[in-house]
């Protein structure tokens, strides 16, 4: 998965902005070669310098994490979840960070659907808010290729959802059951959304289709960035100075 690290950094490099800084400059010489002292002999005043400024994140705020899916899909990528509603996972900061875990039992088919959000903040000190969702995305998706051990990690472009999205799919064994994990990771604007989708048939239950776990993976992921389209809230537009890192 080491060679694919630069391929999944390219997929993600789109149109994040980068950090304008502006340097003011400061008084030379005057005409009269007094260097800087005007007839009175008193020293001119520097030019200050503005303070350096990065371009403003689109969302300030995450939308609920839990309703940015439908009851309806639930029921079709979960049958028998525990709950429609979901159940939100603790976070220490749900306006950053928020994840909602659904999992389900339908005869001997089980499914498990995990859907997080990250928001990224600009900050002049570390950059705008997209560049840095940038990052954090192709770390997410290098990171699916061998969590919990999954192996035979295959990976895609997804065209056409968020501003870049990219899936991993891998497979897991556990307590002797074939699991089939799909990951999307899309970015849109600065906020990551990482959609975890995985399957297995115990006992004389089939080992569900990869194929058929990724479209239905692909098409959640895209009710979640329109959820965030239309309840994430939006920023003025104005420029950051200054603040911590989110």
């Amino acid at each position: 998965m080491h060679r694919t690290a630069p391929r999944l950094a390219r997929i993600f490099a789109s149109a994040a902005v980068p950090v304008v800084l502006v340097a003011g400059c400061s008084s030379g010489s005057d005409k009269d070669g007094n260097d800087g002292k005007n007839s009175d002999g008193a020293s001119k005043s520097a030019t200050p310098s503005p303070t350096p400024t990065v371009a403003a994140a689109k969302y300030e705020t995450l939308p609920e994490v839990c309703p940015t899916l439908s009851a309806k899909t639930i029921d079709q990528l979960v049958p028998k979840a525990e709950s429609k509603k979901g159940k939100e996972l603790p976070s220490a900061d749900a306006n950053q960070s928020a994840s909602c875990l659904w999992a389900g039992l339908n005869g001997f088919k089980y499914r498990q659907l995990t859907v997080s959000l990250k928001l990224f903040r600009s900050e002049v000190s570390l950059g705008s808010g997209d560049k840095r969702a940038e990052t954090y995305a192709t770390d997410q998706a290098q990171k699916a290729a061998t969590a919990d051990g999954a192996k035979n990690a295959k990976s895609g472009q997804v065209s056409g959802l968020g501003d870049a999205a990219i899936t991993v799919s891998t497979e897991t064994k556990k307590d002797g059951d074939e699991f089939r994990n799909q990951t999307v990771v899309v970015r849109t604007a600065n906020v990551v959304v990482t959609l975890e989708y995985d399957g297995a048939g115990y006992e004389d239950e089939k080992t569900p289709d990869p194929k058929a776990l990724l479209k239905d993976a692909q098409t959640a992921a895209k009710e979640v960035v329109a959820s965030i389209g239309k309840d994430a809230g939006k920023s003025s537009g104005t420029g950051a100075s200054s603040g911590g890192a989110a």
